[in-house]
């Protein structure tokens, strides 16, 4: 998707990597689905005693995957999906936040 915000087209038609873009956020709109019970089986398969704020932090992670979701299906509705529209996508604190959740959560696991 970067490289992809990067090229300045203003529409996916006519570019490889444009003819991938949808596919791209279809497969992602999809991960976002299954983000917080995945996250929920690897603080269940760590074994942790105490896990309510593991458990309060994947519904952090839910939230924040559902904001990101909402983001990227309205990426998805436009008829055309332009580089400037996939920077905005990139640079959107939902998906950021999504981003920054699995890096603390993995953190967290690492023992």
């Amino acid at each position: 998707m970067l490289a992809y915000a990067a090229q300045g087209l203003p529409h996916e038609q006519g570019s490889t990597s444009g003819s991938q873009i949808r596919l791209f956020l279809h497969k992602c709109e999809q991960a976002l689905d299954g983000l917080a019970d995945a996250a929920a089986r690897s603080v269940r398969q760590v074994g942790i005693e105490e896990r309510a704020p593991y458990d309060a932090f994947v519904n952090v992670l839910d939230h924040d995957a559902q904001n990101a979701r909402a983001a990227v299906r309205l990426v998805l509705a436009q008829p055309a999906i332009g580089s400037q529209l996939v920077d905005n996508l990139n640079a959107s604190s939902h998906l950021r936040a999504v981003l920054t959740d699995l890096f603390l959560l993995d953190e967290a696991l690492k023992r």
